[in-house]
């Protein structure tokens, strides 16, 4: 037989933590409905993230540019990554390592190159 009574601390644990949590998210709102201070009008409902009101559904779809050019950040980003440790150890490393970045860099510039060529860099 499997004794779980020593699960019980944990199950307390859990059960302090849901209750806790609940109050702090539902206590704020009841407070608020009770002491009259919830009372949407026109001003507090307005946008103040951005400033204008907005001009399309918030759903749609983004244009995949975006991603092409977050991907390209991502790898160029991690190319210079790899870079700066690379430069203070190479001359520790050998001709290995600088002939191995120097093809890893050939690839990147290649990635780069085909990429332009390809259009994903130009903007409409």
């Amino acid at each position: 037989m499997v004794d779980l009574s020593q699960y019980l601390p944990i199950l307390i644990f859990l059960g302090i933590a849901l209750v806790l949590s609940s109050a702090f998210v539902f206590l704020p709102m009841a407070v608020a409905r009770l002491t009259g201070t919830h009372q949407p009008d026109a001003e507090k409902l307005s946008e103040y993230e951005c400033g204008f009101p907005a001009f399309e559904d918030p759903r749609s779809q983004f244009d995949v540019r975006f991603y092409l050019v977050a991907i390209l950040f991502i790898i160029f980003d991690l190319e210079a990554a790899f870079l700066y440790p690379w430069a203070v150890s190479v001359f520790h490393l050998g001709w290995t390592a600088w002939g191995a970045m120097m093809v890893f860099i050939a690839e990147l510039a290649l990635g780069l190159v085909y990429a332009w060529k390809k259009g994903a860099l130009d903007w409409e």
